[in-house]
């Protein structure tokens, strides 16, 4: 097994997209680790197949999700490459973890890789989709998952990060093609981030990552998340819609393209924002 790093991945009824992934890292002869949440399809007769080591943990959200890998598997590698099932390692990304030297990186705790994301088979290049990096390789007893988080997963390291921007994660959820099971997730994810958000409101929940807008990916998005925070409520979806479609020249994505900026960029965060006054609202009825 290579000593240089280990993959993480997560997985719920994966079948139609476990394959793909562990056939884009076979070469790399890397440890692999899957923690399942049940699946009743053929994913874990799939990953029994591949070697990888398994566990079981209930899914409560993907930030709690990842932190039980992180701290439960018996990682033996100085780093971990954290993945989801619908990813695949592009040859490019392939290459440069390949030729991959601890030395050369002993100053580094994280690596952001870069994502291209598909919705019903097209590539969603615009509306502030792409370029998109996510911190997927971190140093092993360094990194974390950002628990502060109800949705978003995000992994958190301290001190130095370098973003590897032709190392790219290819992301395509071929379960989203249903645009019923798209509805029903983030229905699901609203739920989620209305709870988030209203503690925040309320000052029950603070921010892990700091807010810089000049400093790495994670920390933009801190920033970006605070003025969003204070944007008011029910206006904010359709002003964020006109900037991924108008500025952020989502409009060029074509009609997929639109039709996943308007659910994705108006449609679900309207729904948080109602969720969010529910909650307050049935909140204030307790208290009285």
């Amino acid at each position: 097994m290579d000593p240089r790093y280990s993959f993480i991945i997560l997985t719920y009824n994966e079948e139609m997209h476990l394959p793909r992934l562990l056939a884009s890292i076979a070469g790399l002869n890397a440890e692999t680790f899957i923690l399942d949440s049940g699946s009743t399809d053929a994913t874990l007769c799939i990953a029994e197949a591949a070697g990888a080591t398994i566990l079981y943990h209930s899914f409560e959200n993907h930030p709690k999700q990842w932190d039980f890998a992180l701290t439960t598997f018996e990682v033996k590698t100085p780093w971990v490459i954290c993945l989801d099932a619908d990813q695949i390692v592009t040859p490019e990304l392939f290459t440069l973890l390949k030729n991959f030297s601890e030395d050369e990186h002993k100053d580094i705790n994280g690596i952001y890789f870069n994502r291209k994301n598909f919705f019903k088979g097209r590539w969603i290049k615009h509306g502030g989709y792409y370029p998109f990096y996510l911190l997927k390789m971190i140093r092993y007893g360094t990194g974390f998952s950002d628990t502060n988080e109800n949705m978003d997963h995000r992994l958190v390291v301290p001190g130095k990060t370098i973003t590897w921007k032709n190392g790219h994660i290819l992301e395509e959820n071929l379960k989203e093609n249903k645009i019923s099971f798209w509805i029903e997730k983030h229905n699901k994810y609203s739920d989620l981030l209305a709870f988030e958000e209203m503690e925040r409101l309320l000052s029950l929940r603070q921010q892990t990552v700091k807010a810089y807008f000049w400093g790495p990916p994670n920390e933009r998005t801190a920033w970006l998340k605070q003025r969003w925070w204070k944007l008011p409520r029910y206006l904010r979806p359709a002003l964020y819609f006109g900037y991924r479609l108008i500025f952020k020249l989502g409009i060029l994505d074509g009609r997929t393209g639109i039709i996943f900026h308007f659910m994705q960029g108006f449609w679900f965060r309207l729904v948080v924002d109602i969720k969010i006054d529910e909650l307050l609202k049935q909140r204030k009825n307790e208290a009285e």
